[in-house]
């Protein structure tokens, strides 16, 4: 049955998306788990202890925010379970862990800011989705960071969601989920995140490695469908590239992309002053990224998108047929 959750859920989400007024009146899941996590952080983060007792304090933080998330979320899906309007709420709750809708929506913004205000615009609008310095982008490296961004959220906020909802149901997502918003809030290498966000860091990695692979297959078969794309350079460049980039997972997703749009992606860029030397996914590809290919990359995204919720309505009918 938790196939058929990640197939509804993803159906919900992909249909009605997160409503703005209920944003507005009580926050997001991600905004309340980003909240303990911010408590967790003032709390057991003392710049005053040394290194190993600050990852020890880390551990704790990670475990803490995991028996939150799993006990809250099974307490949720335990009394629903057994029934057909259960499960139908059920899926709705998980829908909340997802973000189709939410992704293409401002990654089509940096392309329409890009044709419609030049670059002023694009850098404004890609600011609000990657964290890289943007008055250092040209229009190119406006376009990279919102083609990597749609590409490496599409493994981390779509697929290695509803693969871990079709896992472990709504405690299996929401787990997922903590600890993702914990590595993008603490797992960096910085004086004082670097000790007490291994953990956060090191499970993400973890966690993400079949979402990972599963995104640049899907990337791949979706680039058979789509005119224009490359399958055959999507393949190449995951085989080539995809282990040469600093995250054990960002790279394949991102390979993917740069191959089957002819574009190079990654490559050195600025975070904060700090320059990250960084290859470049897709190196044979065209490297002169523009607004076009935002526009191709998100047609490819949903191409993808819609075979992977084809995907889980098929295996859940196999499953329900079959069972």
């Amino acid at each position: 049955m938790f196939v058929l959750l990640a197939f509804l859920s993803l159906t919900f989400e992909l249909l009605g998306g997160y409503p703005d007024r209920l944003f507005r009146a009580i926050g997001h899941p991600v905004s309340w788990i980003g909240n303990l996590i911010s408590w967790l952080d003032r709390t057991l983060n003392d710049a005053a202890l040394p290194p190993v007792s600050r990852r020890t304090r880390g551990v704790l933080a990670l475990a803490s925010l995991i028996l939150v998330a799993g006990s809250v979320a099974l307490a949720l899906q335990w009394p629903l379970s057994g029934t057909w309007p259960g499960l139908f709420f059920t899926a709705l709750l998980a829908s909340t862990l997802l973000a189709q809708r939410s992704l293409a929506k401002h990654v089509a913004a940096v392309a329409q800011a890009l044709e419609e205000d030049g670059i002023a615009g694009g850098r404004t609008a890609v600011s609000m989705i990657v964290g890289r310095d943007p008055e250092s982008l040209d229009e190119a490296g406006v376009s990279r960071a919102a083609i990597e961004s749609l590409a490496e959220n599409f493994s981390d906020g779509i697929v290695a969601p509803a693969f871990w909802l079709a896992v472990g149901g709504l405690p299996g997502a929401a787990i997922y989920k903590a600890v993702n918003t914990a590595d993008s809030m603490i797992g960096h290498r910085t004086p004082r995140h670097e000790a007490f966000g291994w953990a956060a860091a090191r499970f993400d990695d973890l966690i993400n490695l079949p979402a990972s692979r599963l995104t640049a297959l899907l990337l791949l078969i979706a680039a058979c469908l789509m005119p224009g794309a490359s399958p055959a350079n999507a393949w190449r460049a995951v085989w080539r590239d995809a282990g040469k980039h600093r995250s054990p997972n960002a790279g394949w997703p991102e390979a993917a992309m740069a191959g089957a749009l002819g574009v190079a992606l990654a490559g050195p860029r600025s975070y904060r002053g700090v320059l990250v030397d960084d290859v470049f996914m897709g190196e044979g590809g065209r490297r002169e990224a523009n607004a076009a290919d935002i526009r191709r990359a998100l047609n490819l995204y949903w191409t993808a998108d819609l075979l992977m919720v084809a995907l889980f309505g098929a295996l859940a009918a196999l499953l329900i047929w079959h069972g």
